[in-house]
């Protein structure tokens, strides 16, 4: 069987590793919720939001990818498995049901500053092991807090 290998040495990798498989559970699982979101919400600002929702969607799958990608660059295997996402997913899940317009943004504003936070804690333990991830991780965290400031904007 093939062995990945990366540059990094095992502290790093370890350090790394942790920051990359964190920022993927975060964003696939913010794909899910935006996803559950646009297929359930209601209330006069329903078009803008279910399109808005698709874009956070889109945003999230693009950056869980490159994430997973950085993570197999570096010998570290990546977990995006359903049973693993739910387990270590830090993302309030909303209710199944219709879900008001209105608490989808209070949803979303406060989904993403829990994923805005945990980013930049990831973005500060990448500084010295691997300036390249934290680069990664610079620009989701610009993605994600663009997205931020739109849904908060619409309180």
């Amino acid at each position: 069987m093939a062995q990945i290998t990366g540059p990094l040495s095992d502290d790093a990798k370890k350090v790394v590793g942790e920051a990359l498989q964190g920022a993927l559970v975060d964003l696939i699982d913010l794909s899910l919720v935006a996803k559950q979101a646009h297929w359930n919400v209601v209330g006069p600002h329903f078009r803008p939001l279910h399109l808005q929702l698709d874009e956070l969607v889109d945003i999230a799958r693009e950056h869980a990818d490159t994430v997973a990608e950085r993570a197999v660059a570096l010998g570290v295997n990546p977990d995006g498995r359903a049973a693993s996402v739910a387990s270590a997913s830090k993302l309030t899940q909303p209710d199944r049901a219709w879900i008001e317009d209105g608490k989808v943004v209070a949803l979303f504003t406060d989904l993403l500053e829990g994923v805005i936070a945990r980013m930049r804690e990831r973005i500060a333990v990448t500084d010295e092991p691997d300036p390249v991830t934290q680069d990664l991780l610079i620009a989701v965290a610009q993605d994600v807090e663009k997205q931020h400031w739109m849904f908060q904007a619409q309180r």
